[in-house]
């Protein structure tokens, strides 16, 4: 599980094939490793990756076929940038969101603009992830996690402070880039209540009672 917040921008330095899966190694920059062990997790560009050794200045991992085809990590090659997060312990902060690093699937980048301090960024997200995308709710772009600013069919905006464009990939985006998107896994776990389920009684849980409790605001 992580939350969102990138702790660095790592480098991919070597990408080997093997039998259809990739194998990875990511240079870390400032991430510190010191805490990661074999088996830890460190998400890149929001994809949960397994760690299988430790080199000294970054990670190996492993990539299946599955996180080929679902990912961005497919497109990647040698001297490419990714936001960089390790693991949450049980003293982290919850700085973002809950993020699982199982990305849903990939949209691009409409446009990029500057906006004062800022930049303002149009997403185009899969159509069967527009339902799960609302306003002012979260949403995972490559790892980080981000308030959507509004929404426009399978379209949404995001407002990037310096910080974020800063310390993240963000400023290397351009109209067309892929992006990995993860959607707030509330907003699944309500859809799954709402559908209900035949196997047993109803949850009592409906659009009513959930604007009844403000979480829904028409």
């Amino acid at each position: 599980m992580f939350t969102g917040i990138i702790q660095a921008v790592g480098e991919i330095a070597t990408m080997e094939t093997r039998g259809g899966d990739l194998r990875l190694r990511v240079l870390t920059g400032k991430l510190d490793l010191s805490d990661v062990q074999l088996g830890d997790s460190i998400a890149t560009s929001g994809v949960c990756l397994t760690v299988t050794g430790l080199p000294g200045d970054g990670y190996w991992a492993d990539v299946s076929i599955e996180s080929l085809n679902l990912t961005t990590l497919g497109d990647r090659k040698p001297g490419d940038h990714v936001n960089l997060e390790k693991s949450l312990t049980p003293t982290s902060r919850l700085g973002g969101h809950i993020v699982s690093g199982h990305v849903d699937g990939v949209g691009s980048v409409v446009s990029v603009a500057q906006e004062g301090r800022s930049w303002r960024y149009i997403i185009s997200a899969p159509p069967e992830l527009a339902r799960y995308i609302a306003h002012k709710g979260s949403i995972t772009v490559d790892g980080t996690s981000l308030t959507v600013n509004s929404v426009d069919g399978a379209e949404f905006d995001l407002n990037i402070i310096p910080q974020t464009f800063e310390e993240t990939v963000f400023g290397e985006y351009r109209a067309g880039s892929r992006i990995n998107l993860e959607v707030d896994v509330i907003a699944r776990y309500l859809e799954r209540l709402l559908q209900g389920d035949s196997a047993s009684q109803s949850s009592g849980l409906s659009m009513d009672t959930l604007r009844a409790s403000g979480f829904i605001h028409d």
